[in-house]
């Protein structure tokens, strides 16, 4: 992804389609630099055999939520980021309803950033995952 600075939600959005997040069916709520809101709404497809949201659901949304939210902070001069490391907490699931994210930037340096994003179920409030990622920042060779 290429190093192109502060997008709005709607700017992020179009860039959605054709993609995984937008096969999830994911938008994005609100972005300011630091901090990104995205939700899923649950559908059959989204859950694993068991009937039980699947786990990756819960990345695909918290992981995009980070990644589109680092472009916003990536040093000048930069070409873009990729992702190093990610791990996911799971504290819980639903069936069905609306799962949203608020992803917030916890180190943003010259070779790499941290973001932690904290994904709930909305009606309930509860939350099902806590998920942190490190970028690593792209330079030009």
């Amino acid at each position: 992804m290429a190093a192109t600075g502060f997008h709005t939600a709607d700017e992020l959005n179009a860039l959605l389609p054709g993609t995984l997040p937008g096969l999830l069916g994911l938008v994005i709520d609100t972005h300011e630099p630091g901090r990104l809101t995205a939700h899923v709404d649950v559908r059959p497809e989204l859950l694993a055999p068991n009937g039980y949201l699947h786990a990756a659901t819960v990345v695909g949304l918290a992981d995009t939520a980070c990644g589109l939210a680092t472009r916003a902070l990536l040093p000048e001069g930069s070409s873009g980021f990729t992702t190093i490391e990610l791990k996911t907490n799971y504290l819980g699931t639903v069936r069905e309803g609306r799962i949203a994210t608020v992803a917030t930037n916890a180190h943003a340096g010259r070779t790499t950033q941290v973001w932690d994003a904290v994904v709930t179920a909305e009606a309930t409030g509860k939350t099902l995952g806590l998920f942190r990622c490190t970028q690593s920042v792209l330079w030009p060779r």
